[in-house]
C-alpha cells in the first residue's frame, strides 16, 4: 500500500426505492401488451435486471471488507434547474408526472416504480454531489454509488434502464456552478454511453471517450466514425471492441488513445462512467478485476497531471452482483492509495516458488541440475 489518499463513496438509500416488479400491471395498457409480448418469447422467466441488490451488494461488500482509507457519505436529489441543463423541459414534465406509478418505458424494458422518479433524481444528485466533494477538496476523488444508471438516457426519452442521465447532469454542474471549463467523460461500459455522446455531440468543452463492445450489441451505436460535430467534431471518441477482448485490449486504447487525447484537451474534471458489465462474469467482455484497477490507476495519474487530482466515478451498469460488487472495491482500493497490479501477473510468483519447490523431484539421480543465472554468474566471479 502506497501513502493513503482519501476517497468519499456516496451512497443513498433512497435509491432503493427503484423497484420495477414486472409480475404488477404495467400502464399504458399498449406498451404493457407489447413488452409482455416479447418477454414471453424468451421462453425463460425474466426478472428486471437493475435492481436495488445492486447497491446493497456493493455496501455489504465494502462493509465486510473495508476499504482503508474510504469512507461513505449519503448523496442528494438534483433539482429540476440541474436535470434541464441536460434534458429537455417537456421531457421532464412527462417523467415527473410517472410519480407514484407502473410503467413501461420503452421496448428496451426500461420501467418506473412507484419510488423511481425520486430514486432518479437522487442518482443524478448524488453524482453533483460526488463532483462537488472534489472541488470543495474534501477528497482527491470520489465514487458516487448510484442507480438508476444514466449513461443510456437522451435529452428527450429514457433508453435502457436509464431516466436521467447522471454523468450528463454532474458534467453540466461542474461548468456551469464550479467554474470548470472543460470535462473528460471516460465511459468503460460494456454498452456505448449513446445518451452522453448525443448529449454532448456538437460541445467541444466535453471529450467523451467510450470503450465498448461493438455493434450490434446493444444499443447499436458507437462507431469509430462518430467522432461529433460542428464545433465539437474530434471531441467524442468511440473505442468499438469485440466480445472476447479483455484487460490488453482496454489497456492499449487507454494509454494509445485516452492518454494522448486527455493531454491534448486537459480537462479540469475527469468523470468516469464506470459499469463492471465488462468483466467475464457479465458475459459481454472479459475485463478482470486487475483490469478495472489499472485502468483507474491510469485515469488517476491522469487527473493528477491535468486537473489537480480531481476524477470521480458514477455507476453505471454491471448485472452479476459479485464482478460488480468486486469491481467496485477494485477501483476504490486503488482510489484510497493501492497500487494497482499488472493484470495477468496475478500468480506468477507463486508458480516461480512452486517451480523451484518441485524442480529437484524432476532430475535424475546423479544428474546434476542445470545452474540457474545466479549460480552462473557467482561461477563467473
Amino acid at each position: 500500500m502506497s501513502e493513503q489518499n482519501r476517497v468519499i463513496a456516496f451512497y443513498d438509500e433512497r435509491m432503493l426505492a427503484h423497484e420495477p416488479d414486472i409480475e404488477v400491471p404495467f400502464l399504458p395498457g399498449r406498451m404493457d401488451t407489447r413488452i409482455r409480448s416479447l418477454l414471453s418469447g424468451l421462453g425463460v422467466p425474466w426478472k428486471y435486471p437493475e435492481h436495488p441488490a445492486r447497491l446493497t451488494a456493493i455496501r455489504h461488500l465494502l462493509e465486510q471488507e473495508p476499504v482503508s482509507g474510504m469512507r461513505f457519505e449519503t448523496g442528494m436529489a438534483a433539482t429540476r434547474e440541474q436535470l434541464a441543463r441536460v434534458h429537455t423541459l417537456s421531457y421532464l414534465d412527462r417523467i415527473f408526472r410517472l410519480r407514484g406509478q407502473n410503467v413501461w418505458l420503452d421496448v428496451d424494458t426500461t420501467a418506473v416504480s412507484p419510488g423511481s422518479i425520486q430514486a432518479a433524481e437522487v442518482a443524478a444528485g448524488t453524482a453533483i454531489a460526488a463532483v462537488e466533494a472534489v472541488f470543495k477538496g474534501q477528497t482527491e476523488s470520489s465514487f458516487a454509488l448510484v442507480r438508476p444508471p444514466g449513461h443510456h438516457a437522451e435529452p428527450v426519452r429514457a433508453r435502457g434502464f436509464c431516466l436521467f442521465n447522471n454523468v450528463a447532469v454532474a458534467a453540466a454542474h461542474a461548468r456551469a456552478v464550479l467554474g470548470c471549463e472543460r470535462v473528460m467523460i471516460v465511459d468503460w461500459d460494456a454498452h456505448h454511453g449513446n445518451g452522453t455522446q448525443d448529449i454532448f455531440w456538437a460541445d467541444p468543452d466535453v471529450l467523451f471517450f467510450d470503450i465498448h463492445r461493438a455493434a450490434p450489441f446493444y444499443p447499436g451505436t458507437g462507431s469509430l466514425e462518430e467522432v461529433g460535430d460542428g464545433l465539437g467534431d474530434g471531441t467524442n471518441v468511440n473505442v468499438p471492441l469485440p466480445a472476447d477482448a479483455g484487460d490488453a485490449a482496454y489497456l492499449k486504447a487507454f494509454r494509445e488513445i485516452l492518454v494522448p487525447a486527455a493531454q491534448w484537451f486537459r480537462p479540469d474534471l475527469i468523470l468516469v462512467s464506470a459499469g463492471f458489465d465488462p468483466h467475464s462474469h457479465d458475459l459481454a467482455l472479459n475485463v478482470t478485476y486487475d483490469g478495472f484497477a489499472a485502468m483507474t490507476g491510469i485515469l488517476q495519474a491522469l487527473a493528477r497531471e491535468q486537473c489537480g487530482g480531481r476524477l470521480v466515478f458514477v455507476l453505471e451498469g454491471g448485472y452479476n452482483l459479485i464482478s460488480l460488487s468486486r469491481g467496485v472495491r477494485s477501483v476504490l482500493k486503488v482510489l484510497a492509495g493501492e497500487v494497482p497490479p499488472e493484470p495477468g501477473r496475478r500468480g506468477i510468483a507463486e508458480v516461480e516458488a512452486a517451480a523451484t519447490f518441485h524442480r529437484a523431484a524432476f532430475v535424475e539421480p546423479g544428474v546434476p541440475e542445470e545452474p540457474d543465472n545466479n549460480d552462473q554468474v557467482r561461477h563467473r566471479e
